[in-house]
């Protein structure tokens, strides 16, 4: 049975520990040691070492009943700004932040909620096939502790991502594709009282690229675009030489991203060249998107999890990416599954005590399920 007090009280100690991105040493030694005191041989991987940051995931092997799916349960211990010295406030059925930071549910949540169900399935003596938790770091920074993940040192059928937010039982079904560029344009430097005339401002160049983008904000309701950074120039009285331009695109369709992408890029170089200045641009696939079907086994489990446990299975798509889409990317199908976080990456940030029991609930008839799916 869950039990809702250890439940509070693992989530406030786990949001109490500062653990931005690229800096979650304190986190991982807190779930490494909570793992071992569990009787189980959680180890770290290398990954801080190829990223640069001072801890790696966190990977934990339960074995159980062979024959049956093994899962892949994860969670992210990074969270990001403003979230150092966070102070939850309890009351009543709601857990939020004290107004200075945010409150590191996203995604201590996730984290206090397969502890808890872990515990709660061995305490009820509950039988269940091999289970692997991996507590990933730098999640939020580009997904890059699932990125370096070795998932051929983890044998599982199926993967639970326990980061998404909505009514317990929303499990996010489809995410999308996600390129970022870097456009450099490149002017001419000259004196701007002297002889501006013999300058060419890259400032302009961006501006006038950005203005003429063919695609900005909602392209449809598959794709989005946008421009979030611009930096450039060294003083008001030289003509900008140089300025840099940072943006994405999204899809959930891999043929609109490829075709998207390159219309923007295309239409940043004829404005630059129009202009006389060139551009240079560098661009990456930061994950793929994913797309699970109705019919796929991950859904008829999650079904059957629906029933064992009353609570409605609510499939929806996002627009945002986590280690779901890195994962499904790897070959391994997964899904996001909520555990009631709200209004995440703010100091309203909050969550319902009532909600982490649900999670709990669900993720268990998951457990259940799995173990009596026939493959």
């Amino acid at each position: 049975m869950i039990n809702q007090q250890r439940l509070v009280n693992e989530f406030l100690s786990l949001v109490r520990i500062d653990s931005l991105t690229k800096k979650e040493r304190d986190m991982a030694d807190a779930l490494l040691k909570k793992l071992a005191d569990m009787g189980y041989e959680p180890y770290e991987d290398e990954t801080a070492g190829k990223i640069g940051g001072n801890a790696g995931n966190v990977i934990c092997r339960i074995k159980g009943e062979q024959g049956k799916p093994a899962l892949l349960l994860m969670a992210h211990m990074d969270t990001v700004v403003p979230g150092l010295n966070k102070k939850a406030v309890v009351e009543g059925d709601i857990i939020h932040t004290d107004g200075t930071t945010i409150l590191g549910g996203d995604d201590a949540a996730g984290i206090a909620v397969i502890l808890e169900t872990i515990r709660s399935l061995k305490e009820d003596g509950t039988p269940f096939g091999d289970i692997t938790i991996a507590f990933t770091v730098a999640e939020e920074g580009g997904l890059f502790g699932a990125r370096n993940l070795d998932l051929s040192k983890i044998p599982v059928d199926y993967a639970f991502i326990l980061d998404d937010g909505g009514p317990i039982g929303s499990v996010a079904v489809k995410a999308p594709y996600y390129n970022r560029f870097q456009a450099i344009f490149k002017g001419r430097a000259a004196h701007a009282g002297m002889e501006p005339e013999k300058g060419l401002n890259a400032i302009l160049l961006a501006s006038e690229a950005i203005a003429k983008m063919p695609h900005l904000g909602r392209i449809d309701e598959e794709s989005t675009s946008n421009i979030g950074i611009i930096q450039g120039g060294q003083a008001r009285n030289i003509v900008c030489d140089t300025c840099t331009v940072e943006g994405e695109v999204r899809s959930t369709q891999e043929e609109k991203i490829e075709r998207f992408t390159k219309e923007i890029l295309d239409s940043f170089r004829q404005s630059a060249e129009a202009r006389g200045g060139n551009v240079d641009i560098e661009l990456e696939r930061m994950y793929p998107g994913y797309h699970i079907k109705e019919d796929d086994p991950i859904i008829l489990l999650l079904k059957e999890a629906s029933r064992l446990s009353g609570i409605p299975l609510q499939m929806h798509a996002t627009g945002g990416g986590s280690d779901t889409n890195i994962i499904n990317g790897l070959g391994i199908p997964a899904v996001d599954v909520s555990v009631g976080m709200e209004k995440v990456h703010s100091t309203q940030e909050m969550i319902l005590i009532s909600d982490m029991v649900k999670a709990c609930e669900f993720l268990t008839a998951i457990i259940k399920a799995a173990y009596s799916y026939n493959r």
